[in-house]
């Protein structure tokens, strides 16, 4: 009888133990989950100001005002639409003046809710879909919808994009 009753109170302590580590666990594994929550929430928003801000520059057809949120390493590559790459900040600032805004002195470029970011140390990566109304010199008006991809580096303190791949959806 003894050695049940002993038996019945080590379980007993077993299972409180038990259900003591498990709940405790639980809380930390909880606090982890929301400070993810916020770490995720605070770079979104970090990276949603960037992308606004970048879009805005981008809005005054005036390449020069883009340069700040790009690296401006010779040996970058950007995608864009038209050429198929450019190589280096130079190549790219002097393309888009002439491929587009030379073509289209209205444009502007609106990001739709779905940005995305991701962040590993001082590199992050961020996805998002835009909408574009411009204006030809002609006159001749452009909707049309597209998907851009940018890769940013943190470098001293400041984000930067270092690769950027744009494209649209395309009929077959």
């Amino acid at each position: 009888m003894k050695f049940k009753n002993y038996l019945n109170k080590f379980a007993f302590v077993g299972i409180t133990l038990a259900m003591i580590l498990i709940y405790q666990f639980g809380l930390i594994n909880s606090e982890n989950i929301t400070a993810q929550a916020i770490q995720i929430s605070n770079q979104d928003t970090e990276f949603k100001e960037l992308i606004s801000n970048s879009l805005e520059a981008w809005n005054t057809n005036k390449p020069d005002n883009l340069a700040k949120f790009y690296a401006q390493d010779p040996e970058l590559k950007f995608y864009d639409a038209l050429p198929m790459q450019y190589q280096g900040w130079k190549d790219y600032q002097t393309g888009i003046q002439q491929h587009l805004f030379d073509n289209m002195p209205k444009f502007t470029l609106t990001a739709n809710d779905d940005i995305q970011s991701h962040r590993q140390d001082n590199l992050a990566w961020t996805t998002f879909t835009w909408h574009l109304s411009a204006e030809l010199n002609n006159g001749t008006p452009i909707e049309t919808d597209g998907r851009q991809t940018d890769i940013w580096e943190k470098r001293d303190g400041k984000w930067l994009i270092v690769h950027e791949h744009i494209s649209s959806p395309v009929s077959l």
